[in-house]
């Protein structure tokens, strides 16, 4: 893909694969990097050239104002579509991801931007490190 523009087939959309994201199993990895939490699995079944799908969940629980909530979620969003490029994976990986709001007010763009960087790089190591591990 070129450009920065996000696309329809990033987005994690499929009922199935959110539960299956959800649901307690051995393959799916998470992690925190305050204000976000970061869930993710692999996922070889999905037919989008995509490496990543994501999608994007700040709870109503968190933050209490619908527009809090949308203004966050455009943060992360907007995060996401500028540091989804550093992210390595190995050749035909597939990832299903899951970007949650943790935070229980409103925070800045640096802040979440630098959390989304975090997650994104411990993504990228764990994945090339399991990769190496089966080959």
């Amino acid at each position: 893909m070129k450009g920065l523009r996000l696309y329809k087939k990033e987005k994690l959309c499929s009922q199935v694969a959110i539960d299956t994201l959800f649901a307690r199993g051995a393959e799916v990895q998470s992690v925190i990097a305050y204000p976000l939490r970061a869930v993710w699995r692999q996922n070889d079944r999905r037919h989008s050239d995509s490496p990543i799908a994501f999608m994007i969940s700040v709870p109503k629980r968190r933050l209490r104002h619908a527009v809090d909530r949308v203004t966050m979620r455009r943060r992360i969003r907007e995060a996401y579509r500028l540091n989804r490029n550093a992210v390595s994976l190995p050749e035909d990986a597939k990832l299903d991801l899951a970007l949650i709001y943790v935070g229980d007010k409103l925070m800045p763009y640096a802040a979440v931007n630098a959390a989304l960087g975090r997650i994104l790089n411990t993504i990228s190591q764990r994945q090339c490190h399991q990769e190496a591990e089966t080959h």
